[in-house]
């Protein structure tokens, strides 16, 4: 790779790769077959955008459909950017039998040369990746893959709303799930702060926009809150040190503090999230530079008892119930 980050342009900034592998799930013959038991998802609790697929993964019931595998969240120091099994006996994945997502991406095409990234559906039979489309993937699990839910599935990707969903994901990629990251990669003052006001202005509409509304788009949660909460999880115990986000702490932000904490204490979101991990990872681990040295202190806090407390978010809907279940 070079000693210099592929992913940074001229002038500063972090412009994250494209995904290679993106041939969609569904019926016809030239997209990927759904199919109970053909593919492995390979993920990392420290990562946003694999925590997400997982969630998803979660409250649909699709775990009982394709395996996981999870990778630890120290990056190898193998002098590339790479994701191991070193969660693993032997540090490899039992079922594919490889120690590096590297070597599942080179399965597939043998001239790719970018970073393996997680989330990545891997076909269990070839030991191939087939899709890292971290952007779409959830989208297929509440689509195509519908026909594997378990029997009371929530509806997170209702009809009526995937248009405004998909414009709100869009809103939410580029200048929070990704704006931590334009803010924590840049190579200039100028690129840095252009990135964080960005980032803190999307922040403060999102806090009033939760003023009148539990969730996103009203009462029900849908995969635009998955996405957000990653992110959000994610700020006070990484980016807000990290990656030089610090001009308010979540905790500090009254309804996105809520709002995030109302999100934890949903099935599918807390017991998926791994505050360890994320803090190892981003405090002691390595990212697109693989020259860039190894930190040494491990943060102790913030306190993680403090996503228990109550949120009252329930108030601003006036229901109990957190998923719409009509498809």
């Amino acid at each position: 790779m070079g000693n210099k980050p592929k992913e940074i342009s001229k002038d500063g900034n972090f412009i994250r790769q494209t995904n290679h592998f993106t041939t969609p799930f569904g019926k016809s013959p030239e997209e990927l077959p759904i199919e109970a038991g053909k593919y492995r998802l390979i993920w990392c609790a420290a990562c946003p955008w694999a925590h997400r697929t997982v969630i998803v993964l979660n409250i649909l019931g699709l775990d009982n459909a394709i395996s996981l595998g999870k990778v630890s969240p120290l990056r190898p120091r193998v002098g590339r950017v790479d994701w191991e099994f070193a969660l693993d006996a032997g540090n490899v994945d039992p079922i594919l039998g490889v120690q590096y997502v590297s070597e599942l991406y080179l399965a597939a095409d043998s001239e790719y040369a970018a970073r393996p990234t997680v989330p990545v559906m891997v076909d269990i039979a070839t030991r191939k990746a087939v899709n890292n489309d971290y952007f779409r993937l959830t989208n297929y699990f509440e689509t195509v893959w519908g026909p594997l839910h378990k029997e009371d599935a929530p509806n997170l990707y209702p009809e009526h709303l995937q248009q405004d969903i998909d414009k709100m994901n869009e809103v939410i990629f580029h200048e929070v799930n990704n704006g931590v990251y334009k803010c924590g990669f840049a190579h200039s003052q100028e690129a840095y702060e252009s990135a964080y006001d960005t980032l803190f202005t999307r922040l403060d509409q999102l806090e009033e926009h939760l003023s009148t509304r539990r969730f996103l788009f009203g009462d029900y949660i849908t995969d635009s809150d998955v996405r957000l909460f990653t992110t959000l999880v994610r700020f006070d115990a990484a980016y807000y040190t990290a990656f030089n986000t610090n001009r308010t702490l979540i905790r500090e932000f009254p309804n996105l503090w809520g709002y995030v904490r109302d999100l934890y204490q949903t099935p599918g979101f807390r017991d998926t999230t791994d505050f360890d991990a994320i803090k190892k990872h981003y405090h002691l681990s390595i990212t697109i530079n693989p020259e860039k040295a190894e930190l040494s202190i491990l943060p102790k806090g913030p306190d993680e008892s403090n996503w228990e407390t109550h949120h009252n978010r329930e108030s601003v809907s006036g229901k109990e119930e957190k998923f719409l279940y009509t498809k």
